[in-house]
Formats: C-alpha cells, structure tokens, sequence
C-alpha cells in the first residue's frame, strides 16, 4: 500500500509539473547574427541549429518559445535583469556559474584559430605577436585571448558578432580570429569569401577557462526553468529529434558531450 501511494503521489506531482508548464511563454534570449547556430532566415524568423534544438524542447515540453534578440555579449545581464527566462546555449564556464546556473549539456564544439591559407600562423603566442587576432564580445574565446595572448603582445580587436569578424577577415583587416571551429566552417569557410582561409593548428583548450560543453542559461534560483528544460533535453535526445536537428546542419560530426555523469555536469 505505501509503495502505491507513493507511486500515485508521484505521479500527480508529474501531471501537476506539466499541466504548470502547459501553455506556459518562455522568453530565450538570442543572438542571430552567429549562423548556422542562430541566425534570420529569409523572412527575417529566427532559425539555425540552436534555435530548432530550442524549438524541440519547448515542443516537447509544451510551452512557446518567444526569442529576444540581444548581442551576445548582453545576454547575461538581460537574463538577470529578468528580461528573458533563459538564454541560447553558450559554454558552462567556471567564470559563468559564479552568476548563473546551467541546464544538462546540449553539445560541444572546439575553440581553433582561423588564418588565411599559407599564413604559417598558429594558435601560439610567440607567433601571434603584432598579428590581429579577431574574439567576439563576451565569449570564452575573449577571455582565452585576454589571458593568455594580449599580455603577450598580441592585438585583440573585440567584435560584437562573427559576421562582422568574416567580413574583416576576408578584407584583411584581421589576420585571424578565435573561435568555435563549427561556426566558422558553416559560417565563413564553406562560403565564396572564406576559400583563402582554413583552420589553423590544434584545439585551444583550457580546463579553468573553457567547458566541455554548451549549455541554456538561467538564473541561480529559478529551478523550474532548469527541470523544465532538462527534461525537454532528455526527451529530444531519447526519441532522436536532437540527432535528426544536429544531421541536418552537421551531417556525421560528433558534436555529443563524452563524460561519464553528463546530467550533473553544467550544474
């Protein structure tokens, strides 16, 4: 008798859970101009990897997704200044969990060095120095740049979004930029302007700095948000909707978080 009321407990507290969330808007945060994750497309809607993956989990979850548009670099301070409910995946860092929390990881990407071909250019300080190296605003890349290259002699130019970085980079105002490889392919190097340009060098990573992974973002003391999408997380990844997206603009890339314990992990 008492295992089966704690079963029909648990199983109102799940329907009360849902019939909350039901109908429910959600405000995300957004920064379109970082395609093919977030973007316009041609009607001006907003679309890309991160924005059908988001998509699919309020789906899942039934609730509507509003998009506010934002730089990225502004994201943050809107999400705690409760203009939105949550942000777009953006990495877990250490640096970040000092402000807000984190839902379970939707995927990872590595940080490279983009370069024109024939550069002989590196992800390196000693061979970055005078050489103007393009970030975006904001982002791990920035933070990496600042640490560990600007004291070094390297010039970092901060921009406030990556299209703007492709078309200096293409003009030759930048010798070259750090940033997530992915974005870069689809967004720079597999386009008419980046021909010159490949990826230079290793993956830059640092253990303090950088996450494994991309994960929302929401602040510290709304839990109901973080379950929420956790389980619209898990939801899209147990009946392949997140594989199919992911397929879509990435073909086979693995782009999945390899770790032992990956649902406490961006917590």
């Amino acid at each position: 008798m008492k295992i089966m009321k704690l079963i029909t407990f648990a199983t109102l507290a799940l329907s009360c859970h849902a019939a909350l969330a039901a109908g429910e808007t959600l405000r995300v945060g957004a920064d379109l101009t970082y395609p093919p994750f977030q973007f316009r497309d041609s009607s001006g809607k907003p679309a890309g990897f991160e924005i059908d993956i988001t998509n699919a989990v309020c789906q899942a979850m039934q609730v509507k997704c509003e998009y506010v548009v934002s730089s990225f670099d502004a994201e943050i301070p809107s999400l705690l200044a409760k203009k939105v409910d949550f942000i777009s995946p953006l990495g877990a860092t250490e640096k970040r969990r000092k402000s807000i929390a984190f839902s379970d990881f939707i995927y990872h990407i590595p940080t490279k060095l983009v370069a024109r071909k024939g550069s002989n250019l590196l992800p390196d300080a000693t061979v970055l120095q005078g050489k103007r190296i393009a970030v975006q605003q904001g982002s791990i890349q920035e933070m990496y740049a600042n640490k560990y290259w600007a004291t070094k002699g390297v010039d970092i130019v901060m921009y406030p979004d990556q299209d703007v970085i492709y078309q200096d980079l293409a003009s030759g105002r930048l010798d070259g930029a750090l940033s997530p490889a992915v974005a870069v392919t689809y967004g720079f190097l597999n386009k008419p302007e980046g021909k010159d340009f490949a990826l230079v060098g290793p993956e830059v990573r640092d253990d303090v700095l950088f996450s494994i992974g991309s994960a929302y973002g929401m602040r510290k003391e709304d839990e109901k948000t973080r379950k929420l999408l956790n389980e619209g997380l898990a939801k899209i990844i147990a009946d392949g909707s997140w594989e199919k997206v992911k397929q879509h603009y990435f073909g086979d890339i693995d782009m999945k978080v390899h770790q032992p314990e990956q649902a406490h992990a961006a917590q």
